[in-house]
């Protein structure tokens, strides 16, 4: 079993490595354009890729999506509870209670633990998250509109493609799908890199209080998953992915929607910093518990 989890974990800690090493060696990383080329063309490749030719019928997909945004509601709720708790404004704690990592940290995990079979059900997760942040999340931050920032959300196209796919059997012609399938490889490995540049980069100065909180939310996050995921009665894999993905460390980006909307971002800095480190503990943990 030891070898098994040493097996996930390297790849996630060899590309995170090389992004952090990089960083740390004084050379340049264009954070603002690989997030771009990775968000605006290999995700999408990477879900048209997926679930294309994905062994998932149609009702697995929605249920499965219908679960991770009801747990993100939920989580939403607990996010109040815990400003309360801990004395800080719920727009602060609102990002990162609801969004895990589960782009650059959780699809690498999902993907060596489970293989594709499980990784379809990862980036199903990943896409409704990513929906969420990217329309409430920027929302929050910049007050924009909502459905003008879906509108330029390339995933959600990536989506409907995907679905459309999926659900009349077409499959893409050869030369297409060869050359989605290339550019979508370049896109886990430019995550797990560029999260460790991310870490490399936060100034982190509140220690004790960014371990606190992700303490309070890993256990919380994963026995909210697994109860949803239960009542939706969800395949066995969809809700071992769920909760696997929703127990992520804290979203890197939720960092650089505080630093936009300038609200404390030093402190969601300590959140992401920490409990991306404590995730070296209870992710070996929780992957021999659902393995």
């Amino acid at each position: 079993m030891l070898v098994e989890l040493f097996a996930v974990m390297a790849p996630v800690l060899t590309g995170a490595g090389l992004g952090f090493g990089w960083v740390r060696l004084g050379h340049e990383f264009p954070v603002a354009f690989v997030t771009r080329l990775v968000f605006n063309i290999g995700t999408p490749a990477l879900v048209i890729a997926s679930l294309a030719d994905a062994e998932i019928d149609a009702g697995s997909f929605g249920r499965t999506m219908l679960a991770t945004a009801v747990v993100l509601i939920a989580m939403a709720a607990v996010a109040l509870l815990l400003a309360r708790l801990l004395g800080k404004d719920w727009r602060v704690l609102l990002a990162p209670t609801m969004y895990p990592n589960t782009g650059n940290m959780g699809l690498p995990v999902v993907l060596y633990a489970f293989g594709s079979t499980g990784f379809v059900y990862g980036i199903t997760v990943m896409v409704t998250v990513a929906l969420f942040q990217f329309t409430l999340g920027t929302v929050l931050a910049s007050r924009g509109n909502p459905f003008k920032s879906l509108a330029k959300t390339p995933v959600v196209y990536a989506i409907l493609i995907a679905l459309g796919l999926l659900l009349t059997g077409i499959q893409l012609p050869r030369w297409l799908a060869n050359s989605v399938d290339l550019i979508s490889g370049f896109t886990v490995p430019l995550m797990l890199i560029t999260l460790g540049v991310s870490l490399a980069s936060i100034e982190v100065r509140n220690l004790g209080s960014g371990i606190g909180f992700s303490l309070l939310r890993i256990p919380v996050a994963a026995g909210v998953a697994w109860g949803i995921g239960t009542l939706l009665d969800l395949p066995s894999l969809a809700l071992t992915i769920l909760v696997l993905q929703m127990s992520m460390p804290v979203a890197v980006f939720t960092y650089l929607f505080a630093q936009q909307a300038q609200r404390e971002p030093e402190y969601v800095a300590s959140l992401v910093f920490c409990s991306t480190l404590l995730s070296l503990v209870y992710l070996p943990i929780l992957l021999a518990i659902l393995m």
